[in-house]
């Protein structure tokens, strides 16, 4: 087991902190009403996984809650003396960005923003996992679809669900009734010839890992499509697959009674091919 607690570091506003003492006031509007923003990459013997797509979208979740967003060139620098002589290999970083100082209600913070960058060993996860759907349903034009703001109470609440039935991740419908996403991940499916997944106007967030395996996948040849479906049709693939930031390519086993035996052809190829060309793109435009 990776000792997470030992092996974390965190860089706030500007230096290296002691995790103890790293603190922000209690008035900071990302407590007070989640007024923030995130992001979690990947940390593997090369380092931390694609930066730029990243940053890119800290810089557009930010934008969407009126938060002014950090220089790229500074949060490249925290997340380097966060992972400066580390002695694990793999792990995750996570940028938090709040609105700093605000009143005690939902008017805007007076900020200035703080900016925390958490670094900690994680394991690999298993190669395959089990889901369940949630009774609740992701909006498709709320002001934070597509954001990804500290705002999560809503993805616990649905993973709590999940793990009380005996998954690892929640999926989620949307309010037009078709699947949307997970909590902290991306759903294809195959079927026949096709993989499919949510388009992002289904309310889905636009995952690093979705979008970097749908142009990896279509440059192989492999046909990708981004269409509608329900979580019957879903739940009636051949294959089912997860993607995010710490689970890569995921095989879906279980999902609310439906099984699969085992990885399909597919999933595993398109696994195999993710690892392969993040290893030799580190930072992929």
């Amino acid at each position: 087991m990776v000792d997470q607690e030992r092996s974390l570091r965190v860089w706030l506003n500007g230096s290296l902190i002691d995790p103890e003492r790293a603190t922000v006031s209690v008035l900071d509007h990302g407590l007070v009403v989640g007024d923030g923003v995130f992001e979690v990459l990947q940390v593997n013997r090369l380092g931390a996984f694609a930066i730029t797509r990243h940053l890119t979208r800290l810089a557009r979740s930010a934008a969407a809650m009126s938060i002014p967003a950090p220089e790229p060139e500074l949060v490249r620098e925290a997340i380097e003396a966060t992972l400066a002589n580390r002695t694990w290999t793999t792990g995750k970083v996570r940028i938090t960005l709040t609105g700093g100082l605000g009143p005690l209600g939902s008017h805007p913070p007076y900020g200035p923003p703080n900016l925390v960058v958490a670094a900690c060993a994680q394991t690999r996860p298993p190669e395959s996992t089990t889901v369940a759907t949630v009774p609740w349903t992701r909006n498709t034009t709320g002001p934070l679809t597509g954001v990804k703001s500290t705002s999560y109470a809503g993805n616990v609440r649905a993973l709590a669900y999940a793990l009380n039935h005996g998954a690892s991740e929640a999926i989620f419908a949307n309010t037009m009734g078709n699947l949307c996403e997970g909590t902290g991940s991306n759903v294809f499916v195959v079927r026949g010839d096709e993989v499919i997944t949510p388009p992002l106007t289904a309310g889905a967030l636009a995952g690093v890992t979705r979008a970097l395996l749908i142009d990896w996948g279509r440059a192989a040849g492999i046909r990708i499509v981004e269409r509608d479906l329900t979580i019957s049709e879903a739940k009636s693939a051949d294959e089912v697959f997860l993607t995010s930031t710490t689970r890569d390519v995921q095989a879906v086993l279980g999902w609310d009674g439906t099984t699969w035996p085992e990885p399909g052809p597919v999933t595993r190829h398109l696994g195999g091919l993710f690892v392969e060309r993040m290893l030799a793109e580190p930072d992929p435009i």
